[in-house]
């Protein structure tokens, strides 16, 4: 194997092979290698004398020697796009490609917005976005599927920085025919024994959805469940009950009158909304423009 060569080409074929989902869950070796990936994978397998791949006429799937090659080749392209960003500099050039992943409210309300003004002034710079609950993008910023995650709430994990970059309101919204509807403002008591329309585990929305209720003991009558804010949103507008969205999410409703905004007595319902970055994530131009642009959205 002594002057084997190894170019970037072939570090990504093993990265996008090892990384895709289906194979950690068990698949045909043909449908994710190549026969000349498949060979390096074998060379390499001789080379450090191991099983990088369990291999069977069924399912093939990473080996705990094949997960350290893959998160080493992983680092090794994040260093390579580093230097490849820096000797572009050189030429007054920004580019590459961000991986950015956001939870609904965030992906699906603000960031289209922000990437339109971000890619108008870096047009060479290629954007992929994945859209999830705020746990599935906390999991993917930590296996380095992502560059970034932009998330609603807190969000801890001990590979995983995280950081405020801008405060969402929050609106507590009714039907139009709903009783509470007709108040000047409501309060704890009103909001007892109602039937409540929420988001699922694991996002951001439900978290603070959950919190608000603990933290005013108020007791729901029963609860519906939808896996996106849409969902909430519509089922509102149904007349099914109350739920707690993002002010993003029901700002156009709300000035159409198609929703009506209860006024909490207590306070100004907010969250916080936070990046997260995997911890020694060496950041490429292109990212480190696009975190500048989040930062002046802080400041507005």
């Amino acid at each position: 194997m002594k002057g084997d060569h190894y170019d970037c080409g072939f570090i990504k074929d093993i990265c996008y092979g090892c990384g895709t989902k289906k194979l950690l869950q068990g698949g045909t070796a043909s449908t994710y290698f190549s026969a000349g990936v498949s060979l390096h994978i074998q060379n390499l397998e001789r080379e450090f004398r191991t099983k990088l791949i369990h291999r069977t006429s069924k399912q093939v799937k990473l080996t705990q020697a094949g997960e350290i090659l893959y998160d080493g080749a992983k680092r090794m392209l994040q260093i390579y796009e580093g230097a490849k960003q820096e000797i572009d500099l050189l030429q007054n050039i920004v580019k590459g490609t961000i991986k950015i992943g956001a939870s609904y409210t965030l992906g699906e309300y603000l960031l289209p917005r922000l990437l339109a003004e971000y890619t108008s002034l870096y047009p060479m710079v290629d954007i992929e976005v994945a859209i999830a609950n705020t746990e599935e993008i906390m999991q993917k910023v930590k296996s380095n599927e992502l560059d970034i995650g932009l998330v609603e709430g807190e969000v801890q994990h001990k590979d995983v920085l995280s950081r405020d970059f801008m405060t969402d309101e929050m609106i507590l919204i009714v039907p139009n025919q709903h009783p509470l509807a007709s108040k000047t403002r409501v309060s704890i008591q009103d909001l007892q024994d109602q039937v409540w329309v929420l988001r699922e585990q694991g996002s951001g929305t439900r978290a603070y959805s959950d919190h608000f209720l603990q933290e005013y003991k108020i007791e729901m009558q029963r609860s519906f469940v939808f896996s996106s804010s849409q969902g909430v949103k519509e089922a509102v507008a149904a007349g099914l009950g109350i739920a707690i969205l993002s002010h993003w999410i029901v700002r156009k409703e709300i000035a159409y009158g198609e929703l009506h905004a209860l006024k909490w007595a207590d306070k100004k319902l907010e969250r916080q909304c936070m990046i997260l970055q995997k911890k020694e994530t060496v950041e490429s131009k292109a990212l480190e423009i696009f975190m500048q642009h989040l930062a002046q959205i802080a400041d507005e």
